[in-house]
């Protein structure tokens, strides 16, 4: 058995990928943005093997985050669920930067080089990463009108990148990304097609199948099946300079 952390997992795809999990025998930490929030999934709580707590929108937070998981112990897997959808502005967090690139692409980038290094990473990523393609400059839309759409396409590009960039630096982790599809949470609203049940099946397969298909690294996924995703995603430089990007805007070097 396994013991796995995601976060994002007191709601939607992460809580229903805890609880399968869970169902299975696995030992899962979870992670809440704050005291409230981990007081509401008290029942889920009490079936694991931790509880971390801080807002991912804070890099001081999504370091405690780190310090909190390193504290249990190695992790087999990580699955980076938490995720932010079309924010009405850019917003700033404490350190300045758009909301949705700190929660969806800095947060699993500095707890990827934080967290001690597991045996597997998987990042819900989106089959709107295709729509994200385009210059590294202004990720951080200092300068663009903000867009919200955009900005969410790009971080899932960024963290299909980040995964098949960790698969080909990291030759002893298996680094995966999943696009869970349209899935019925508060995020993806009442009228999407996909059940959280089936939502949550490939990145929890990920995160502790032997099947054979489950042991390759680098993958894009969806419902279990391997997807060719956008050029970016599979090229060396882009990831490369998404990376020094990263390092740039966070003071922390992966590589």
């Amino acid at each position: 058995m396994g013991r796995i952390f995601i976060t994002g997992s007191t709601d939607g795809l992460g809580r229903a990928s805890a609880q399968a999990l869970m169902d299975e025998g696995h030992e899962v930490v979870l992670h809440a943005r704050s005291a409230d929030r981990a007081a509401g999934v008290a029942d889920l709580a009490a079936r694991s093997a931790g509880m971390v707590i801080g807002d991912l929108a804070s890099a001081a937070d999504t370091r405690a985050i780190a310090d909190q998981v390193n504290a249990i112990g190695r992790m087999d897997a990580v699955i980076h669920n938490a995720g932010v959808y079309h924010l009405p502005s850019r917003g700033a967090t404490p350190e300045g930067h758009a909301t949705t690139l700190a929660i969806n692409t800095l947060a699993p980038y500095l707890l990827t080089a934080l967290i001690e290094r597991p045996r597997r990473l998987i990042y819900l990523s989106s089959g709107l990463h295709r729509g994200g393609e385009g210059s590294l400059g202004d990720i951080d839309w200092v300068s663009r009108p903000w867009d919200a759409a955009r900005a969410y396409a790009e971080t899932k590009l960024h963290v299909a990148a980040l995964a098949a960039l960790v698969a080909r630096r990291w030759p002893d982790v298996l680094s995966s990304a999943v696009d869970p599809g349209w899935v019925r949470t508060k995020m993806g609203g009442p009228s999407a097609p996909v059940d959280l049940a089936t939502g949550q099946q490939t990145q929890s397969w990920l995160a502790v199948s032997q099947e054979p298909a489950a042991m390759i690294s680098g993958g894009y996924w969806h419902r279990r099946g391997r997807q060719t995703p956008a050029p970016e995603v599979s090229d060396p430089a882009f990831q490369d300079r998404l990376a020094a990007r990263l390092a740039e805007l966070t003071g922390v070097t992966l590589f």
